[in-house]
């Protein structure tokens, strides 16, 4: 299943990763990720745990977990989870991408085969998480009961898509 956040007293700002995967964070915790089209702000006064200086990074499950664990906001970027035993293979000419990419308000459709969970911060205003794993999907929407499946939300608040 596939969810989109877009309301909830759980989290103080949008695309708030610590608090989008607080009841995962677990779960996910062995994934390798592939980050791309990423904008942020760190709110903390030390320096922010990525540097995201090329189009793409792949950062091993303990730096993604410093990001996790950040007081960061992201305004774009798409995070694609992959186990770690997989190699994950990147085409430059097809990098993930969240502004203007219709593709990610379908359900279904990930951005990387070997993925089994993207989350897609899109301009700080939603957050779209899709799953592979269907007790991952269950257990983000025990959490926030207010997150909308991805094609309701498509269908009703965004017939643009």
């Amino acid at each position: 299943m596939n969810w989109i956040l877009r309301y909830s007293n759980k989290f103080d700002y949008h695309t708030n990763l610590k608090a989008v995967l607080a009841p995962i964070i677990e779960d996910i915790s062995g994934l390798k990720w592939l980050i791309s089209d990423l904008e942020y702000i760190y709110w903390d006064d030390d320096t922010p745990p990525i540097n995201m200086e090329d189009d793409y990074l792949i950062l091993s499950p303990e730096q993604f977990r410093r990001i996790a664990e950040a007081d960061m906001q992201v305004i774009w970027g798409v995070l694609l989870g992959i186990p770690k035993d997989e190699d994950i293979d990147v085409d430059l000419d097809r990098l993930p991408y969240a502004d203007g990419n219709g593709l990610v308000w379908k359900n279904g459709n990930m951005q990387h085969p070997k993925a089994i969970i993207e989350v897609v911060c899109f301009d700080s205003s939603y957050t779209i998480v899709k799953f592979k794993v269907g007790a991952l999907s269950d257990k983000l929407k025990a959490y926030y009961p207010e997150a909308v499946e991805l094609e309701q939300f498509k269908n009703k608040s965004a017939p643009f898509y």
